[in-house]
């Protein structure tokens, strides 16, 4: 399942105190209920930001959530069919660490970004997305920039670093996608994509199924990120009925006992009532579509990765993820590696106080800024 989860993209107001947890795991007492209800932004982010940049067919919006305001810029990128959002938990803990500024952004077709041509997911046209917006934010110079991508954002993030794309880079940190066992789970990747709902209920009825399902295992940042994942349907095309295979907590298991055809008629009776009282909710991509793009988001990735000269993090879900090419460079010292265990594919969501950690170490090792004082790493 891991595996075949690596093609995982305006106010203001100061992050609330205590906005994310110690140890950044939810603790619920015996017979507790878990709290499935969704997170807001601003608990996380200090602002929001629509960029506008110009191509060929008109202006293409690029939404940003930002924080800080002194330091090198975190520039983050999300994995395939995930958002800015789901850096939400880690934003504020790297923010508590050392002194930096966060941008996180939705890539194009993914959260609240609008482009003229969302069917075009190619790297080559991501990377380019990533330039021009870094471009139309800081102009001709612009701060020094440590770019950190997860799954497909890190295979961007890599395509952005070797074709210079961001000048100022400083760093590259890559999180959880490594070429080998990203082609090897693109044969599966189908397969996967057809087990899920299709819509759900609720968003929070989406948060429970994303923590039940393992697809994030830490609560506090399902509820702030799978908002970025689902959208509002309305449409007829949304099929409610699906939502019932959800993921059993919600559903009783009492049917069983019940004649298929009995059953059957209760599930469509009260679908019927569902649809008439609420919305349902559904992807806000449509993954399966974007096959014809995965091969050029990844092959050749790990020469591409090692020939990026600037210093280079690689944290990974498991020792396995590697491949030869990246063997033999972690051999040679041409990058940095941390195994984070215990992790599904969404390190960064579910442990976002280790990969703070080993990002804050790696960047003040660097000398590309400082921890904050007070913070003993």
């Amino acid at each position: 399942m891991e595996k075949q989860l690596h093609l995982n993209l305006l106010a203001s107001r100061p992050p609330m105190a205590g906005g994310f947890q110690s140890g950044s795991k939810m603790k619920m007492g015996p017979g507790r209920k878990k709290d499935f209800s969704p997170l807001l932004w601003s608990q996380y982010f200090e602002t929001i930001e629509d960029v506008e940049v110009e191509n060929e067919n008109g202006k293409d919006i690029f939404r940003l959530y930002c924080s800080g305001s002194s330091g090198p810029v975190l520039l983050l990128l999300h994995g395939g069919g995930h958002s800015a959002l789901s850096w939400a938990v880690f934003t504020a803990v790297i923010c508590s660490r050392i002194h930096c500024r966060v941008v996180a952004l939705d890539l194009r077709a993914h959260g609240d970004t609008k482009v003229k041509n969302p069917e075009d997911l190619s790297a080559d046209t991501m990377a380019k997305d990533v330039g021009k917006v870094v471009e139309a934010l800081y102009g001709e110079n612009p701060p020094p920039i440590m770019m950190i991508g997860h799954s497909m954002g890190g295979a961007i993030a890599v395509h952005t670093a070797s074709a210079n794309l961001v000048p100022s880079l400083l760093g590259l940190c890559v999180i959880d996608v490594v070429e080998g066992t990203a082609m090897d789970a693109l044969n599966s990747m189908q397969n996967f994509l057809r087990s899920r709902p299709k819509t759900f209920k609720s968003l929070e009825n989406a948060i429970e199924w994303s923590v039940k399902s393992g697809q994030i295992r830490n609560i506090e940042s399902a509820r702030v990120s799978m908002g970025g994942q689902v959208k509002k349907c309305e449409e007829p095309a949304c099929n409610p009925s699906v939502s019932n295979s959800i993921g059993e907590g919600v559903i009783e298991e009492e049917e069983e006992e019940e004649g298929a055809e009995e059953l059957n008629k209760k599930r469509k009776k009260a679908d019927d009532q569902e649809v008439k009282k609420e919305s349902f909710y559904t992807w806000r991509v449509e993954l399966s579509k974007t096959e014809k793009y995965w091969d050029g988001w990844f092959r050749g990735l790990s020469a591409l990765f090692l020939s990026c000269s600037v210093p280079k993090l690689l944290l990974l879900a498991g020792v396995d993820r590697l491949d030869k090419d990246l063997t033999i460079g972690q051999m040679q010292g041409k990058f940095q590696m941390q195994v984070l265990p215990q992790c599904g594919h969404a390190v960064h969501e579910d442990a976002p106080e280790k990969v703070a950690d080993a990002l804050a170490t790696f960047m003040v090792r660097h000398k590309f800024t400082e921890f904050k004082e007070g913070f003993l790493c």
